[in-house]
């Protein structure tokens, strides 16, 4: 009998974009896949690709521990009905959420994904510092245990979930990223004409948008001929999205270009000279800095956990301080006027997202993790 498992994550289009790879490996290797998420416009996409679908939104405003009995309740109700042998948590909510309904339905295998640390260790205000305490306390009664396996994707992270939340170091695993498949992003030579530099990602305010903005507010005096690009669309369920109007303003008034949503990711970036995300957020690895160094593109990104680990300051990219528009626009200065700067740091990119952030690397690893998880599971009524 095939071994049943269980993706559960909120969205359905991160479960496609970053992902759909391991599931179709899992389904490869004889796993029965089942996808729990909040169902939107990739329902169909995930139905054609063999996978059974189980709508659930688990939503996504904040993580307190005291508002989520009736979703961890729900979400064991769901575990009792289709009995999975392994459940994949992935991002931080799902884990919390996901981790005590598995224990309450005594799931056999469990494998818990942090995607980064998100707000609750990217900011210290008090809010962030209050909610720790008690997330800490449910997850590390939850991680740990015969079948079970926490992945991290950097070694900041892998410090922190080791040190503060008490995960088991032998169930603790880093494997980075979601990994990209190389052909997808072929490099290409940069275009002669404008230079266009690009931040694509959510349009969120710890991505660094308002950074972006002000930064080529700054430079646009110096280079009237280069075109700052938003790609990304807003996120209207989400406490820190950049409001539409606000995106729409800025557009009008030529500060920047908003493109909203693109799903041709490759050419924008071939069409890119220089990819930016000064970040603050919590990130585990952004699947968009190792796409752009597959695409052959140098990056201006923040000394932070998840985005430092793709750029090397100087070989592929250059890194700024979080919160430092001066910074990013002297670090995007220095690239627009160096094009041969550009090339060589593209090509390292490439060389670096071909050797240790493909795909292939990624699936395997993480195939490692469902087997060893497996074998060490204990089976409920054995």
């Amino acid at each position: 009998m095939s071994p049943r498992l269980l993706f559960v994550v909120t969205e359905d289009s991160f479960f496609c974009s970053h992902r759909l790879p391991i599931a179709r490996a899992a389904k490869a290797a004889g796993f029965s896949v089942t996808v729990a998420t909040r169902v939107g416009r990739f329902a169909g996409a995930i139905r054609n690709e063999g996978f059974d679908l189980a709508p659930f939104d688990i939503g996504r405003r904040g993580m307190n521990p005291f508002g989520e009995g009736v979703g961890v309740l729900r979400l064991a109700a769901l575990y009792r009905r289709l009995r999975p042998d392994l459940v994949h948590h992935i991002a931080f909510k799902p884990i919390v959420v996901g981790s005590i309904a598995a224990k309450l339905a005594r799931v056999p295998a469990v494998v818990n994904t942090f995607t980064g640390l998100g707000y609750m260790y990217s900011c210290e205000d008090a809010r962030a510092r209050l909610l720790r305490r008690p997330v800490e306390t449910i997850l590390r009664a939850c991680l740990g245990g015969a079948g079970r396996a926490v992945i991290v994707q950097n070694p900041d992270d892998r410090e922190v979930i080791a040190r503060v939340l008490g995960a088991p170091s032998d169930s603790l695993v880093l494997i980075r990223g979601s990994g990209v498949d190389p052909l997808g992003y072929p490099p290409s030579p940069q275009r002669g004409g404008r230079v266009q530099v690009a931040l694509i990602s959510r349009m969120l305010w710890p991505k660094g948008v308002g950074e972006f903005v002000a930064a080529a507010e700054s430079l646009r005096p110096e280079f009237a001929d280069v075109r700052f690009v938003l790609v990304g669309d807003t996120d209207d369920g989400n406490p820190q999205a950049v409001p539409r109007e606000r995106l729409k303003a800025w557009h009008a008034q030529g500060v920047v270009q908003w493109l909203g949503r693109r799903d041709d990711i490759p050419e924008i970036l071939a069409a890119s000279h220089i990819v930016a995300l000064p970040s603050s957020y919590g990130e585990g690895i952004p699947k968009i800095l190792i796409e752009a160094a597959a695409s052959g593109r140098p990056i201006v990104t923040t000394d932070t956990p998840g985005c430092r680990e793709i750029v090397r300051d100087g070989e592929n990219g250059l890194l700024v301080p979080k919160g430092r528009p001066d910074a990013l626009a002297e670090a995007l200065r220095r690239l627009i006027l160096d094009p041969e700067a550009r090339r060589r740091m593209g090509a390292a990119g490439r060389r670096i997202a071909q050797a240790e952030f493909s795909e292939s690397r990624v699936v395997e690893e993480t195939l490692a993790v469902y087997r060893s998880v497996l074998s060490r599971a204990t089976i409920p009524g054995a």
